[in-house]
């Protein structure tokens, strides 16, 4: 059996720069934070680092409006200090993965400023126009239609996101060629890996057709995103050891596997089926037997239940007063099942979503709090995360106990069982098979030596099996018993 790629061995962390830590003293993450906290990833084991955007942007959306494709933004800091982040990052074996945005750029970016100049403009053909808009919608609701009228030129241009991010044309060959330039240079520079953003969407139906009387979609996954994928893949695979994972957004996971076939697309995809699931037994058993079904042997699953975009599990889950347990039985469950778990930042120490007050909403789709800042310390009112009076954005109210320092101390808390899953996690290896465990019960064995059972009820179920306690969700359990306890996630080693 060959050896996994660095990619299948262990968590990829998923930092949100703006909210992970402060170096300089404005409230705002940058990059020089996140190198000085790579040894709390280090001790976290993370394969690998996934940054959020941080290219020179408007922040109309907060980096995913790209103004410059190949530079950093100077609230991040510069590429310099990008380049010090690899160096470090790599020098604890921790690669480093961006968020490459390829669907759309900002609207003041200097590719689309030429585009709107004139009908005439050698790159109008860089970004989709029309005299009359059709049927489409942007992702973001409170945005409306998908196309906004542009007075210089008396036409409409396409956005499948906000105003402020005009979509690319992808059907333009030197487009294509332009990002897989953007992708080189990145490389170039030592960044491991990419995450493609909203990856779907640069393949919409040419003849943009209405939605409406169609039995699918026309602003996404045409067929045409194949040989996209493929050409982005031959790309990356000029360089040895990197690796993409797309954000695959679709809700019929057939297609989001076709994005994974024959090993030529991405190596990765987000399951969003997955996500999407209520906190229910039966759909969680299906979502990963489905998975598997359809990959067969040639794709590598992605498992994932929050990022900026969710609300927090703690948060999501809590209808019933157990968002915390679940959120610790949830981190069992992503590392013990075969694939890659993607960890969103604070997850590690279950924290919930923060409150935000009227006056300080800043995002368009209601994602602030989700983004609510890391609190490392007990030390009010920056936590640890700043030295500004204010961060910005507010902390989750009970960043006093829940921060990392007073976390590590103590052998409970959340951090320090997913430091023990990192550790066990190389031992989970194997082929996955279910195991019938009872109702409102998920479970399955891991080469026949371990078997990993999560209880997605609120109450203490029966569970007899033979075998040596590894490791509980419950930090109150002490040995075997012939219960899960509720919303409980224990690993087991099975007896011979």
């Amino acid at each position: 059996m060959s050896e996994p790629a660095w990619w299948q061995r262990g968590a990829i962390y998923q930092i949100y720069p703006r909210s992970f830590a402060d170096s300089n003293g404005d409230g705002v993450g940058d990059l020089k934070g996140i190198t000085s906290k790579l040894d709390h990833l280090a001790a976290l084991q993370v394969e690998g680092i996934w940054l959020s955007p941080i290219f020179p942007s408007p922040m109309a959306d907060f980096g995913y409006d790209v103004a410059d494709y190949c530079d950093v933004d100077p609230v991040f800091g510069t590429l310099a200090d990008l380049d010090e982040l690899i160096a470090e990052a790599h020098g604890r074996g921790i690669k480093l993965i961006l968020d490459w945005v390829p669907n759309h750029s900002s609207n003041r970016h200097p590719w689309f400023l030429e585009s709107r100049s004139s009908k005439d403009n050698p790159k109008r053909d860089w970004y989709v126009w029309r005299d009359e808009p059709n049927d489409w919608m942007s992702v973001f609701t409170a945005c409306g239609p998908a196309w906004t009228f542009d007075e210089t030129t008396q036409q409409y241009y396409l956005h499948s996101f906000m105003p402020e991010q005009p979509d690319l044309n992808w059907d333009n060959p030197e487009v294509e060629r332009a990002m897989h330039d953007v992708i080189r240079f990145w490389m170039d520079r030592g960044v491991d890996g990419l995450r493609l953003d909203a990856i779907a969407k640069i393949a919409k139906d040419p003849l943009l057709r209405d939605h409406v009387g169609s039995h699918r979609r026309h602003d996404e996954d045409w067929e045409s995103i194949h040989e996209r994928l493929r050409g982005i893949r031959k790309v990356v695979d000029e360089y040895e050891d990197r690796m993409i994972v797309g954000e695959v957004a679709l809700d019929d996971l057939h297609r989001v596997v076709a994005y994974l076939e024959y090993g030529d697309q991405l190596h990765m995809a987000h399951n969003f089926v997955f996500i999407d699931q209520p906190w229910d037994a039966e759909a969680y058993a299906t979502s990963i037997a489905d998975f598997e079904r359809l990959a067969e042997d040639h794709a590598w699953p992605a498992w994932f239940l929050a990022n900026h975009d969710n609300h927090r599990p703690r948060s999501r889950f809590d209808h019933d007063g157990l968002g915390a347990p679940r959120a610790r039985a949830i981190l069992v469950m992503l590392y013990a099942l075969k694939g890659t778990p993607f960890i969103y930042q604070g997850e590690e120490l279950a924290l919930p979503d923060a409150q935000i007050p009227p006056d300080r909403v800043v995002d368009v789709d209601g994602r602030d709090p989700e983004r609510a800042p890391i609190p490392w310390t007990p030390d009010a009112p920056g936590y640890g995360f700043t030295t500004a009076d204010d961060a910005w954005l507010p902390f989750v109210d009970d960043a006093a106990t829940l921060n990392a320092q007073a976390q590590a101390d103590d052998p409970a808390s959340t951090l320090n069982l997913t430091k023990a899953l990192a550790r066990l996690r190389p031992q989970l290896t194997g082929e996955q098979a279910p195991y019938d465990a009872g109702p409102g019960i998920v479970a399955w064995t891991r080469d026949d030596t371990y078997l990993v059972a999560v209880n997605f009820t609120a109450d203490e179920v029966p569970f007899a099996v033979d075998g040596t306690l590894v490791l509980s969700s419950d930090p109150a359990r002490q040995a075997e018993s012939a219960s899960l306890g509720p919303s409980e996630a224990l690993i087991l080693r099975l007896r011979r």
